[in-house]
Formats: C-alpha cells, sequence, structure tokens
C-alpha cells in the first residue's frame, strides 16, 4: 500500500486500526496489531488506573511501533486515564462516547493526536470544531455501543466525507481487505476492525467468547438496551431477558437493575457466554477461525490489493 493521510497521521505501514475493545483490547493485541504494520489501541474502558498505567508500559516493552488507548469519556475515571497516558508518553488518543470538545485541545497542547469516534453527521461536525486530527465513522453493524441513528457504514462514511476535510476512518462491517477496500471507495483514507481482531489469539476477551464469535451466523446479533445506550449483542440468556423485560415495559431503572454492574466483563473476559454480555459486530457471523493478528493482517492486505487489481481492471 502507498502512503496516505492515515499512514502519515500514525506513522504506520498499513491504513489499519484495531478498535480499543473493552474486555479483548490489552497490550498484547496492541503491540500485535502494531508489531503487524497497523496501529494498536489499548480499550481502557475495562481498566482501573493502574490497570492501564500497567498495560501502557508492556506495551512499549512489547512494541517499537506506534500504539494508542481508546478512552471512552462516559467513564468516571477519565481524567485519571488522561494523566497516564501524558505521563507514559502515548501519542495517540482515541476517544469516544462524549463530548470531543471536554479534552482534544489539552491533549493536543500535550503533543497528542486526538481522534473520535463519531455515528452522524451532528457530531462529526462537533469533533471538527473540537479539532481533532481523525475522525472514526462507526456505522451500525459495529460491535458494542452504537449510535441511536442506526444508520450503515456504507451510508455514513458517504456522508460524513462530504461535509468534512479531516482523515476519515471507517469501522463497522469490516473484517477483510475487500470491506476495507470498499470503505476506501466510499471516502475513508482508512478503516478500523474490531470484531475480528477479537477473534485472535493476542486479543485479551476469554477463549469462550472468542469461540462465541466463531459459533455466530447472520442474524446472531442485535441491538438491544436503546433506552440506554443502543448496544449490539450476541443472542443468549442475557439478551433474552432485556428483551423480554422490554417487551414487558420495562423502565430505565428496570434495565439498569437488570444489566447490573460487571456484565460485559461476565460474558468477554470471564466466558460466561449464557449469563455475560457477548459485545460483538455483525460480521461476526463471518468470522470462521481464531488465527494470529500477523496472519489477518496480512491476509487483510492480500485481499485489499487483489481487489484493487481487480476493480482497476473494470470499466462501465
Amino acid at each position: 500500500m502507498t502512503k496516505n493521510k492515515i499512514t502519515s497521521l500514525f506513522k504506520i505501514k498499513y491504513p489499519i486500526i484495531q478498535g480499543g475493545m473493552i474486555w479483548c483490547s490489552g497490550w498484547e493485541l496492541a503491540s500485535a496489531v502494531s508489531n503487524a504494520g497497523g496501529l494498536g489501541l489499548i480499550g481502557s474502558g475495562s481498566m482501573y488506573p493502574e490497570i492501564l498505567e500497567q498495560h501502557i508500559r508492556k506495551c512499549k516493552a512489547a512494541t517499537d511501533k506506534p500504539f494508542g488507548v481508546n478512552i471512552p469519556l462516559l467513564y468516571p475515571q477519565t481524567d485519571d486515564h488522561i494523566e497516564i497516558i501524558i505521563h507514559e508518553g502515548v501519542k495517540i488518543v482515541f476517544t469516544s462516547a462524549g463530548n470531543p470538545k471536554k479534552y482534544t485541545a489539552y491533549l493536543k497542547e500535550k503533543g497528542i493526536t486526538v481522534v473520535h469516534v463519531i455515528a452522524n453527521k451532528k457530531f462529526a461536525l462537533k469533533a471538527v470544531e473540537a479539532g481533532v486530527d481523525a475522525i472514526v465513522a462507526e456505522g451500525f453493524e459495529a460491535g458494542g455501543h452504537n449510535g441511536f441513528e442506526e444508520t450503515t457504514t456504507m451510508v455514513l462514511i458517504p456522508t460524513i466525507n462530504e461535509i468534512t476535510n479531516i482523515p476519515l476512518i471507517a469501522a463497522g462491517g469490516i473484517a477483510s481487505g475487500k470491506a476495507m477496500y470498499a470503505a476506501m471507495a466510499l471516502g475513508a483514507d482508512g478503516v478500523q476492525i474490531g470484531s475480528r481482531f477479537a477473534a485472535t489469539h493476542e486479543a485479551s476477551g476469554h477463549d469462550d467468547f472468542k469461540q462465541a464469535i466463531v459459533d455466530a451466523n447472520e442474524g446472531s446479533t442485535k441491538l438491544t438496551l436503546r433506552q440506554i445506550v443502543p448496544v449490539r449483542l450476541i443472542k443468549n440468556e442475557f439478551f433474552e431477558q432485556v428483551e423480554q423485560a422490554e417487551r414487558d415495559g420495562a423502565t430505565k431503572e428496570d434495565l439498569y437493575k437488570l444489566l447490573g454492574r460487571g456484565r460485559a466483563k461476565l460474558g468477554m473476559f470471564e466466558g460466561n457466554t449464557k449469563e455475560g454480555e457477548l459485545e460483538i459486530g455483525q460480521v461476526s457471523g463471518m468470522i470462521d477461525s481464531i488465527i494470529s493478528v500477523n496472519q489477518l493482517v496480512e491476509e487483510i492486505v492480500a485481499e485489499f490489493n487483489l481487489a484493487s487489481k481487480i476493480m482497476n481492471g473494470i470499466s462501465l
């Protein structure tokens, strides 16, 4: 691949960014992705500040390539996380689930490249106004927390590309080189991949969660918990409890009580695939194996290059 806005911005080989997924994106996954030529991200959303500090230090020891930290801004210890990131010299931060104006200027003053994740035009423009260096536009195919608009990646990317001129990263439903090529044909400068990296040997999720990803089929995931924040989950016993509660007229407070604490940890990190919250994207239905990060990146790049070769030979 030739250099483009994303590879130049992050000083990486390929415009492939790993999603900062809770319970899956520890230092092993982040360093492996960076070593393979992409940009690895430590997912701080499931970490206490002292744990994040340990993961950053281990990641620095495992790679001399750029890596970053993903920070969901809705978490109560965000200030502590940011100070650790600055102290440890991390140069790339991806923010999500909150107002980008709150921290962007401060981070940039510290020499940090800032990227914000959005799911609609309104927040894309807010991110640009806040001064971020790039945007991740995430379609509703994605796993985990999602946008209320339920806009697909194929619609979202050209929409955001039309109204912004900063580097644009596509996310949601991307797990292959062909999907990456399609996203970039729509106007993205690079891609962020979550679900496919969750099903790699280096991901920190439980082996039973990884197997649940492999076992997922078309229609195995669905958005739920819309009264709180829409989240895409694998359908299991917990998911069915939520759906039944909503059919019975559950209030937001009822759903919070049902969700409880540590539900995502229970499923994704501890491997309780029946009662845990299993956050994953629609593309899980296309994932049929657990492989190494290096093999995955090589396959994505090879498939992207083949798709490019084929499409360059097509005219209408």
